[in-house]
């Protein structure tokens, strides 16, 4: 074995072997059970980053375990190609989004072959490739024909600059996240999926993710955010409904305004042609600049307008002034909203703020009467100014005055939700086209399956006029009815990125199947994805958009899982100084450069050390530079052990007749295989188990330093260090392997066991204590007794000057830990 560790060379010609022997393309196997290991795909910006490298390397170490313990691993990859850079990047340099998003790929191909991730290149797909976004496009289809798509007029977030629809997450200060412009509000005929149909079932199955991080779950829960309570209608003046949905219909007595959304139809029909239109508008529009977070913030300055109308609340028949407020959404609930200033706090201080009435109807028992300095919210107290219910308890009246609103017929109990319907509009041309045409005579009709795809047009223009660039396209609008033959126009929207990689997992099931998403039994084979890897900024939008498709999908007798990921992990992020790599702060660390320098297993080793998964991890070239080192040192070491004699001809180990340092090498073997072991399957602390392996390259090293090496257990050390290398460092346990005279990968070898009587200790370290303080620290066997740990105790030297003058009336003994000798 070569004394220089030659990472370039021994690096690229196993890549290159790898990739020959087809290492990692797998088919089903019956005999074996399955693991579907799959890191988030990667839009193709065009180069790595350190974030992707600690991705795709977490995703590695365990595809290589688990492949290891004989388990049938899948590790796919592949592209989330479609969405607007491409398309920025076609109107900033003149180059085809398809072009620029295909050589993007090709580089970052590249770079993750590079990286020696153990993916099955075989399967790789792009959401932007016809084969695929045809059956997105399929996909579409089923929702349309379940009633799960359709189109509606809504007010949606858009960026005049990018010249599209932003979700509300896409909106920071009001600006777009992108390109930095004032954000406006449009309203626009848009493409929904009714993802409220399974807000129940999204809610209910969180509990059947044990495997998912209670964070996550968390905030999916906030997202569909379940509450119950009563749907009641206000009137106003002129004779328009406004329901309003409240958890608190007990507080209804004490509405005494009105709000509704500066995006609700009512608020410009009650002010048209009056004197309060124009006002009215110019705060519309000041609101519209608002992002979603800054108005559902609770640090948000409460902002309204009288708009000159008023309501009537049903249950008192009182009058009540119509607002309109900055801190009321139209998507949520009703877009209306009943004012308690007595029981709300927002609503207290919007009422302080603006001289509107505050009327109490909960107060606690013995109240005199005295006005409030804040709202009372506590679910607690009597009834008071409440006509019929006064003198209940507020739980009791909750109750009451709900089955007093229903037997009026003024509202109903129901369940409402937070979470609103999916919309999947893009008014971009880089992504998939949605399949539907309309015709004059047969109205809106889907494009049927023998014509999927419906192909994105190239004689396009990319100017950022406001509209789609399908609409440059001469050719694009023209379309055929398929149910009379006529002339008819397609669909120009285009769908949310989000829709294409909501489903990308179950292709890889069955990549490049010309016939269908995806065959049913390989999917059901392969599905659900064992272990999904990626960031926690994905808990809501992508993680709930795939667990409503594959609720979709099962319920349409497509696939037989109804949630799409068994485990979840979510990795911290790479920081530099410590802030988030980032070409603004010029703190980024390109890969290629550590490669180049010091070789893939050293950048993986040290990503993989630095931190827990789960946790941030801090850029540090001193301990880049350490994994270096250690690497080398790895490599001298298992240069010296092949020099030890006897070592290639070596029996297995003879524990009965092993003693001292080849009886603690031996042990120190299995502890770390049994540490190693743990810290992958069952804690996911890489940077624990590579310290393991450290400690054990240590006693190694100091073990080959003594004379005379026991030959059986250098050989049981490097047979099994070199395993537990693999996941970690595959380049340089590959070849290590090799130079002990295996023909076979070591990727395809068996992951070491270890034995638990190699684990148990000759003697075990243990203190002495008189009446509690330390006294001495013993070294003990291992197994002794209660009754021969006190005997050694007493027979210590010290022992008759600690106790002299007093009396031992207990004796306490802990095998492996103490001795307690209690005296008076």
């Amino acid at each position: 074995m070569e004394r220089k560790y030659d990472f370039s060379a021994i690096e690229g010609k196993w890549q290159k072997s790898w990739e020959e022997q087809g290492l990692y393309n797998v088919q089903p196997d019956p005999e074996k059970e399955k693991f579907y290991l799959l890191e988030m795909f990667p839009y193709p910006s065009g180069k790595l980053h350190m974030g992707h490298v600690r991705n795709y390397s977490i995703g590695d170490v365990l595809a290589r375990y688990y492949s290891m313990k004989g388990k049938n691993v899948m590790h796919p990859m592949g592209w989330d190609s479609f969405g607007l850079p491409a398309e920025n990047a076609a109107i900033k340099n003149g180059v085809e989004p398809a072009k620029w998003t295909l050589a993007n790929m090709d580089n970052m191909r590249q770079q993750l072959k590079t990286l020696g991730i153990s993916y099955d290149w075989n399967r790789e797909e792009g959401t932007c490739l016809p084969e695929y976004y045809k059956w997105t496009q399929w996909i579409f289809t089923q929702l349309y024909k379940k009633g799960l798509a359709y189109k509606k007029k809504a007010a949606v977030n858009w960026c005049p600059s990018c010249a599209t629809v932003l979700a509300n997450e896409q909106v920071v200060e009001g600006k777009c996240e992108r390109c930095g412009e004032v954000v406006e509000k449009r309203d626009l005929e848009q493409w929904f999926f009714r993802i409220t149909d399974y807000a129940q079932r999204l809610l209910d199955d969180l509990v059947k993710l044990p495997g998912w991080p209670d964070k996550v779950k968390t905030m999916q829960e906030n997202w569909i955010g379940r509450s119950e309570g009563v749907q009641l209608t206000f009137t106003t003046e002129a004779g328009d409904a406004a329901p309003v949905f409240t958890t608190r219909v007990d507080t209804v007595f004490g509405v005494t305004y009105m709000v509704l959304a500066p995006e609700h139809p009512l608020v410009a029909k009650l002010t048209a042609g009056t004197e309060y239109e124009q006002p009215v508008k110019d705060f519309v529009k000041k609101v519209s600049q608002l992002s979603f977070i800054d108005r559902t913030s609770s640090e948000l300055e409460k902002e309204g307008m009288f708009i000159g109308a008023y309501a009537i609340n049903p249950v008192t028949g009182k009058k009540i002034p119509i607002w309109t407020t900055n801190y009321v959404l139209y998507e949520y609930g009703t877009g209306a909203v009943m004012g308690v200033p007595a029981h709300d706090q927002r609503d207290f201080e919007f009422a302080s703020k603006y001289g509107l009435e505050i009327q109490r109807v909960i107060a606690p028992e013995g109240w005199d009467g005295s006005e409030l300095t804040e709202a009372w919210t506590e679910h607690a107290g009597y009834m008071v100014n409440s006509g019929d219910f006064d003198g209940l308890s507020m739980p009791e009246a909750l109750e009451k005055i709900a089955d007093f609103v229903e037997e009026k017929g003024w509202g109903k109990r129901i369940v409402n939700f937070r979470l609103r319907d999916w919309l999947i509009s893009r008014q971009r041309y880089w992504g998939a086209p949605i399949p539907i045409v309309y015709c004059p005579k047969c109205g809106e009709q889907l494009v049927p399956d023998d014509q999927l795809p419906v192909l994105l047009p190239t004689d396009v223009e990319f100017k950022p006029t406001g509209e789609s660039p399908l609409k440059t396209s001469p050719s694009f609008a023209h379309a055929t009815c398929p149910i009379c033959g006529g002339p008819a126009t397609r669909e120009m929207d285009t769908m949310d990125t989000f829709v294409c990689s909501s489903w990308y997992f179950l292709r890889y099931c069955d990549a490049h199947d010309p016939n269908e998403a995806f065959n049913k039994s390989l999917a059901d084979y392969w599905m659900p994805v064992d272990q999904y890897i990626g960031g926690v900024e994905h808990a809501i939008l992508h993680l709930m958009y795939a667990r409503f498709l594959t609720k979709v999908l099962h319920d349409l007798g497509l696939v037989e899982a109804d949630e799409p990921f068994t485990n979840l992990l979510t990795q911290g992020m790479v920081l530099k100084d410590g802030a988030k790599m980032s070409k603004s702060l010029g703190n980024v660390v390109s890969p290629d450069t550590i490669i180049e320098k010091y070789g893939v297993d050293t950048a993986r080793l040290f990503i993989l050390f630095a931190a827990p998964p789960e946790r941030d991890l801090e850029w540090n070239d001193a301990a880049v530079e350490g994994c270096y080192r250690f690497l080398n040192r790895v490599w001298r070491l298992f240069s010296r052990a092949l020099e030890v004699p006897g070592i290639r001809e070596a029996a297995a180990v003879d524990t009965a007749a092993l003693s001292g340092a080849d009886r603690d090498m031996h042990r120190m073997t299995h502890v770390t295989v049994k540490r190693v072991t743990e810290d992958i399957a069952v804690r996911f602390q890489f940077n624990t188990a590579i310290s393991a392996i450290m400690e054990m390259v240590n006693a190694f090293t100091e073990y080959l330093d003594k004379e005379q090496a026991n030959a059986a257990v250098v050989a049981e050390a490097v047979e099994k260090l070199a395993p537990l290398l693999a996941p970690f460092v595959p380049h340089i346990a590959e070849e290590i392997w090799m130079e002990l005279g295996h023909g076979e990968s070591i990727h395809l070898a068996q992951w070491p066991d270890y034995s638990e009587a190699a684990l148990a200790k000759d003697s075990v370290e243990i203190v002495l204590q008189i009446n509690g303080k330390i006294k001495a620290r013993l070294e003990v066997p291992a197994q002794a007794s209660q009754e021969e740990l006190i005997a050694l105790a007493e027979s210590q030297p010290g022992f008759a000057e600690w106790t002299a003058g007093k009396t031992p009336v207990k004796k306490i003994a802990i095998p492996g830990k103490l001795v307690n000798i209690v005296v008076k």
